[in-house]
């Protein structure tokens, strides 16, 4: 206690001190904006209570634009205008999944994978095969996966701390496992969620089948569900009745949403913050990814509300189809390209709405040195890690033509529990943190603009 009684004082000295800098304190007048008037919070809640969750080419995610134009517009945006792009229609349909537990067959709780094709709504009744990885499944027969139903009890390592790494590793059961299963012409797929979750909550996410590979049904579900299915399989073989609607419905119309500030001294020079304005088909898509949605908006918003126009020009970008087909960070590409635009930094939000910790850093190390540079002016907001390299699925395609990237990375614990699930919802959010979020795309932009 005694200790602590004198690093206080120490650390008051110090925190005075910094604040004295010029950058500092244009930040903190930004953030205190930010945290006392921005409108962030609210426009997700309008977003995801009155719209909901909003898969691309739904009538939701129609809807979705509109709100996404007219929030611009609220914010203070010079221009807003909508970008074409023609994104997959994927509808998944009524579904149930009966297993054998106790011997009987017993519904549990399942999500087909995104962009898969169902059973065209008959029964399909067949043997469950359990593996607990891919390397047990290469082993096994051709003769012992045909006409069989497949479940992959992978489970989600717990041991790794960054749960992004963690996801890393688990979520190619979501794409190979499907395809290296219908190979050996399995009936059917089950995989266990790509979730760290302490529950029974089935999580969806985008598949894809490879040329020339039957295209079999498969489902996601929940940690609990899994264990109770490994634990029958150890007894025998279980089977399981499926049944499922879900098909490709080839393609729609949509839009991405952009708004910007027109730069006062170097308009030609852009920035950009981002998130994705789809979301699966369940839960409200709140910090999947309403949250960087929002976030991109209140950049604008606190920039217009400072009253000091930025030198270049600042926009905000609503992606489309980030989840299962990534058709509007192309489109967005593509126009750029094509209309000879010089984009000096994008920056995304799609890792949730918790709280920053750091921004990771997709460019040639010497502009790494630089945005690292400014790192003590991000300390007192909590983000203190520069050192991932990491930008976003919809400002990935920039990177092929020279921009630099960047990406927000928030607190990484609890985002696996909810992320392409019922429980991504409204009521998940902090408005602090989500705010804080906000503050920290902020102060690359500003810093950026200032200083690249």
């Amino acid at each position: 206690m005694k200790k602590m009684m004198v690093l206080i004082p120490l650390l008051a000295a110090a925190m005075a001190s910094f604040a004295q800098n010029p950058d500092s304190a244009t930040l903190r007048r930004l953030s205190d904006d930010i945290l006392w008037n921005g409108v962030c919070y609210d426009n997700l809640r309008v977003l995801t209570k009155t719209i909901g969750h909003r898969l691309s080419g739904s009538p939701a995610a129609d809807k979705a634009v509109a709100w996404g134009k007219k929030a611009m517009e609220a914010a203070g945006a010079d221009r807003v205008w909508l970008q074409p792009v023609d994104v997959p229609l994927w509808i998944r349909g009524k579904e149930t999944l009966k297993v054998q537990l106790d011997g009987h067959l017993q519904p549990i709780p399942m999500l087909s994978l995104g962009n898969t094709e169902g059973t065209g709504g008959k029964t399909l009744e067949r043997e469950i095969v359990c593996v607990p990885d891919l390397a047990a499944f290469e082993k096994l027969e051709e003769d012992q996966v045909r006409d069989k139903i497949i479940f992959f009890n992978y489970k989600f390592r717990q041991d790794i701390v960054n749960t992004f790494e963690g996801y890393g590793d688990a979520v190619k059961y979501r794409w190979v496992a499907l395809n290296k299963a219908a190979g050996k012409h399995a009936a059917a797929v089950i995989i266990r969620s790509v979730s760290t979750g302490a529950d029974d909550v089935p999580h969806t996410g985008a598949s894809r089948y490879d040329d020339g590979v039957a295209h079999i049904p498969a489902v996601a579900i929940g940690n609990f569900s899994a264990d109770k299915l490994a634990a029958a399989c150890a007894k025998g073989q279980p089977k399981a009745q499926l049944v499922s609607n879900c098909s490709m419905k080839g393609t729609k119309r949509s839009y991405n949403v952009i708004g910007e500030l027109k730069g006062a001294t170097l308009p030609n020079e852009i920035i950009v913050v981002g998130g994705h304005l789809d979301s699966w088909d369940v839960g409200e898509g709140a910090h999947d990814d309403g949250a960087g949605c929002v976030q991109s908006i209140e950049v604008l918003r606190a920039l217009k509300a400072s009253g000091k126009r930025p030198r270049r020009t600042i926009r905000a970008v609503l992606f489309m189809n980030e989840e299962n087909g990534a058709k509007g960070g192309v489109a967005y590409a593509d126009s750029a390209r094509t209309a000879g635009e010089k984009h000096i930094l994008a920056m995304e939000s799609d890792a949730g709405g918790f709280s920053p910790r750091g921004i990771g850093l997709e460019m040639p190390e010497p502009l790494k040195q630089k945005i690292r540079s400014w790192a003590p002016l991000l300390l007192p907001y909590g983000v203190y890690d520069f050192t991932q390299e990491e930008g976003g699925i919809d400002i990935g395609p920039l990177r092929k033509q020279g921009v630099p990237l960047a990406g927000l990375l928030p607190d990484s614990q609890r985002y696996f529990d909810l992320h392409h699930s019922r429980n991504d919802v409204f009521e998940a959010i902090s408005h602090r943190e989500l705010k804080l979020g906000a503050c920290t795309m902020m102060a690359i932009v500003w810093l950026a603009d200032q200083y690249l």
